[in-house]
């Protein structure tokens, strides 16, 4: 019911440091996703979908935050849940990746793995849609654009090679969370939003960054000048 995508970058701030930055985004033919599927902090990124479990991603930051590798943290978490085979659950810290389709998830389901990224679906027209979605997110890594906003490009590129299966679901949504070891005075507004029930998910999304990108600038435009 889901495809979304999981990224890991390294960047130098403006003051010299080595800094990390962790992405999510994620889009299905339900309402809601952003409440139930995408995690990330300053540790790292997880979604958990197909038959949802909520827990996996609470307590898998919880283990990131902890120090646990992804893979291990995330491996765990499955092995002790009796309803992993239809669980799908990927994500990245702060040097590895990992992703699990369950042999019981519907429709045709599957990830890929990159590096420092992970993409991941189920109920999809086929393994085109996280192939495209990952070349999408592949060739915008050294462009200018935030992170948040390449993202949701990514997941505009899995929809056009075919998305999610149900189109007999009107009733969508999309969501995109961005973190970062840096420590900034001000988060910018466009790192973490959500549209919750719309039948056009993808494209209220990006009119939502874009606005919210806005905003955050003449924010900080205004509070330079006072």
């Amino acid at each position: 019911m889901t495809f979304s995508i999981c990224v890991r970058e390294s960047y130098v701030d403006d003051g010299g440091d080595d800094q990390h930055r962790f992405g999510v985004a994620v889009t299905t033919r339900l309402p809601g996703v952003g409440a139930l599927c995408p995690f990330a902090s300053e540790h790292g990124a997880v979604a958990t979908q197909a038959l949802t479990n909520v827990e996996l991603g609470e307590k898998g930051m919880d283990y990131l935050e902890d120090g646990l590798a992804v893979d291990d943290a995330l491996q765990a978490l499955l092995n002790a849940d009796d309803g992993r085979s239809e669980r799908q659950l990927h994500g990245v810290g702060s040097e590895g990746t990992f992703a699990f389709t369950g042999d019981d998830c519907l429709g045709w389901a599957g990830h890929r793995e990159g590096d420092d990224y992970t993409v991941a679906g189920n109920l999809l027209t086929g393994a085109e849609v996280v192939e495209a979605a990952a070349d999408a997110y592949e060739r915008s890594v050294d462009g200018d654009e935030p992170l948040a906003k390449r993202l949701i490009d990514a997941l505009g590129a899995g929809h056009a090679a075919g998305g999610d299966k149900r189109d007999d679901l009107d009733v969508q949504s999309a969501a995109v969370v961005v973190t970062t070891t840096e420590d900034r005075e001000m988060e910018p507004y466009y790192n973490d939003l959500r549209v919750d029930a719309t039948e056009t998910p993808l494209r209220d999304l990006r009119e939502t960054f874009s606005m919210a990108r806005e905003g955050y600038e003449a924010a900080l435009e205004k509070y330079a000048e006072e």
